[in-house]
């Protein structure tokens, strides 16, 4: 079997998804205005992604190392429901959304970008890397994708898993009518 073959039969079993934000949903830069501000740059183009897996049954949710209000506006605004912050042991919050959603480990995708996320991807079916993740974090995932973080990844990835489960066209189908 091919690895393709083997990444869609992997992807057409995935129930839930689940992104770290810094480097993966946004750019990976923190930036800070004048007044102590923090700003971070999402993309669009992962936002519908999201809101299209949703649309299509896979659940998704965010685990971050670090806490902040705008990256909980975000959050809202794309309608996650399942979303933790100020998760350095981020393998506690991925315990209780298996517990919580009755999922099995292979039924879950994870991506994720830096060494925190290690722990949780080496305990998932299907462990994603961003393209400009750690070499230890490529090492230990299933898939690289080939754009960076906050670039259109989290797309990538939405669209793999909804060409892998048979649903994108039928998701694409109102846009192209």
């Amino acid at each position: 079997m091919q690895l393709l073959d083997k990444l869609n039969q992997q992807a057409k079993n995935i129930k839930l998804i689940i992104f770290d934000v810094d480097g993966v949903l946004t750019d990976g830069g923190l930036y800070f205005s004048d007044e102590d501000i923090e700003l971070k740059r999402f993309n669009s183009l992962d936002g519908l992604g999201i809101k299209l897996l949703k649309q299509n049954g896979i659940e998704v949710a965010v685990i971050s190392a670090r806490s902040s209000a705008n990256v909980a506006y975000r959050m809202k605004n794309l309608g996650i429901e399942h979303f933790y912050q100020g998760q350095d042991d981020k393998t506690i919050a991925f315990n209780n959304l298996i517990t919580k959603l009755s999922l099995q480990t292979e039924q879950v995708a994870y991506m994720g970008d830096d060494i925190i996320d290690l722990p949780v991807m080496i305990k998932v079916g299907l462990p994603i890397a961003v393209a400009n993740a750690h070499d230890l974090v490529k090492k230990h995932a299933y898939f690289v994708t080939e754009k960076i973080g906050g670039h259109g990844a989290v797309r990538e990835i939405c669209d793999l898993l909804l060409k892998a489960q048979h649903t994108f066209n039928k998701a694409m189908e109102k846009y192209l009518t």
